[in-house]
């Protein structure tokens, strides 16, 4: 064996890539991980990591207008140190960085930095980077599988390139230059909400722009409905059903003409202009023709087979952003992927990834977490549902907390199996897991209704709304 051969090579360092290196070297393969950038990805570096440490800091100050409005403790905040603030986001990111380069380390994962291309069904090609230490290129092949993990990229807009001051995208908006005094956020869906959340907590005036109907338009429509609520409670400016017609940067800001779902326009300007219509596959340089693969019109990379997230070529497998729906884009659902293409490498016969127990979060004040079905999906499959919504001011904890919110839940009717749950409120991002064990081991109300919840908690609302569905209502008659 050479050192350009190994059993797997993983082409991509993000979370699906490095899940899948780490996976497959602990099961006794030999595994080259070729990222260009740094490994992690953009969740560790640009995305999933540094945005909640930002929302953990706007929790905070967010607490002292509680604690000073509600509580009657007389705290005053005086300024936020934009530059303390990065420090610590910057601090924590590193840190992570270095616990994954020294788990690959551990593993015996070998990382090379630089561009990789599929040159066949087995081989790649690996160009250094900035100068690194492969100049020139060179040949890799592997014997078992390549996968490809090479992730997503923010979707820009005609005629709004980005700047990085002054029209943003995800990637770089935590990264912009202080905090402005107002953003035109376009994109309702959960990034485009947590951003917002963020720097209305900051004190910017906000205004979301959502071409759909409603905000978070692939949660259940009660999700949207409390969420909207709660954004404009605190003084977010919610434009559902609203189109951008154009925008123009000026030295000082953005000026931008949005439709109203009435029809009428409205100018808006703002000092920055996020853009959060969603992310695109990474599929440039890849070379996909090169080893027999095309991507779909969507740039993604289909496999013909899910169960092994295998493509129509043996041996190579897509994990992560490359994926098509049902595969939701997240990063803990591309652990799991590479989870299962290591193990289906390794020969071994995993389980497929069950993607409607893989739960989803919104990480904004208030906070959504749902999995499973909503209740429009359920009846559209053809189910007959029972359904059960119960406020968490119901619950002394939920008064406590003061900031409204809900549970749901979508049953098969006649006491059946719990096909979808759905949270609104404060930390509902830490409450999401003992329904997502609910929904993938297919319990019913009844299944549920028997274990007892914690009082006074929030979760005790989850746990109500079982009893109801069970016939065993307490609170909730």
């Amino acid at each position: 064996m050479t050192i350009n051969t190994s059993d797997v090579i993983v082409i991509g360092g993000g979370t699906g890539g490095y899940a899948t290196a780490l996976r497959a070297a602990a099961l006794g393969l030999d595994v080259v991980l070729v990222e260009r950038d740094k490994v992690g990805g953009t969740c560790l570096h640009r995305g999933c990591i540094p945005s909640k440490a930002m929302l953990h800091a706007a929790e905070l100050v967010d607490g002292i207008a509680e604690a000073r409005e509600r509580w009657g403790v007389k705290a005053t905040l005086d300024s936020v140190d934009w530059a303390a603030l990065v420090a610590t986001r910057d601090d924590i990111v590193a840190r992570n960085h270095k616990g994954v380069q020294a788990h690959l380390a551990h593993a015996g994962v070998r990382v090379v930095r630089g561009s990789a291309r599929l040159t066949g069904t087995r081989t790649v090609r690996v160009e250094g980077v900035d100068g690194d230490h492969v100049p020139g290129g060179y040949g890799l092949t592997a014997r078992r599988g390549i996968v490809l993990a090479t992730g997503s990229r923010p979707r820009t807009l005609p005629g709004l390139t980005p700047d990085g001051r002054r029209v943003v995208t995800s990637d770089d908006a935590l990264f912009a230059p202080g905090l402005p005094a107002s953003v035109l956020v376009l994109g309702g869906g959960a990034i485009g909400v947590e951003y917002a959340s963020f720097h209305r907590s900051m004190g910017a005036e906000i205004t979301l722009v959502e071409a759909a109907d409603r905000i978070v338009p692939l949660e259940d429509a009660d999700v949207s409905r409390h969420l909207t609520r709660g954004l404009k409670k605190r003084g977010i400016d919610v434009q559902a059903g609203a189109r951008l017609m154009d925008a123009e940067v000026l030295e000082n800001g953005v000026r931008a003409r949005v439709r109203t779902p009435r029809g009428e326009t409205r100018t808006v300007e703002a000092e920055r202009l996020l853009v959060a219509v969603g992310r695109v596959p990474v599929t440039e340089g890849l070379d996909l023709a090169a080893a027999g693969l095309t991507a779909d019109e969507r740039g993604f990379v289909v496999p013909a087979d899910w169960n092994r997230l295998e493509t129509a070529v043996p041996g190579i497998h897509v994990v992560g952003d490359l994926l098509p729906p049902p595969s939701p884009g997240l990063a803990h659902a591309s652990f799991a992927e590479g989870l299962l293409v290591a193990e289906t490498l390794a020969g071994l016969p995993p389980a497929p990834v069950e993607y409607a127990a893989v739960p989803r979060v919104t990480y904004s004040s208030p906070q959504t977490a749902s999995v499973g079905l909503s209740e429009a999906e359920a009846r559209a499959r053809g189910h007959e549902v029972d359904v059960n919504t119960m406020p968490l001011t119901a619950v002394a904890k939920g008064m406590v907390h003061g900031r409204g919110g809900m549970v749901k839940v979508v049953a098969e009717a006649g006491g059946g199996q719990v096909l979808g749950v759905h949270l609104v409120g404060p930390n509902v991002s830490e409450m999401i897991a003992e329904s997502q064990l609910i929904v993938g081991w297919d319990a019913q109300p009844s299944d549920v209704a028997r274990h007892v919840h914690a009082h006074p908690t929030l979760s005790e609302a989850v746990g109500e709304v079982f009893l109801t569905l069970a016939g065993r209502g307490l609170h909730q008659q």
